[in-house]
């Protein structure tokens, strides 16, 4: 994992401070998260279909809890 992780360009929310975000990076066909405060950490590999279904059950209200 260490030559992707070189490679990649890691995105973090605007609205995050001290580092205390998730990041992320998108490679050819998969997406890469990782702990902002533990950049040589683990990193967590999607599909980017299987990205695109969390993104999408994020947006729609699935996983609300109230």
């Amino acid at each position: 994992m260490s030559e992707p992780r070189r490679a990649l360009s890691w995105l973090r929310s605007s609205h995050c401070a001290d580092h205390a975000c998730v990041e992320v990076a998108s490679g050819d066909d998969e997406v890469y998260i990782r702990d902002g405060k533990m950049r040589d950490g683990v990193v967590l590999r999607f599909t980017r279909a299987e990205w695109l279904a969390f993104r999408n059950g994020v947006q729609s209200g699935d996983f609300d809890t109230v």
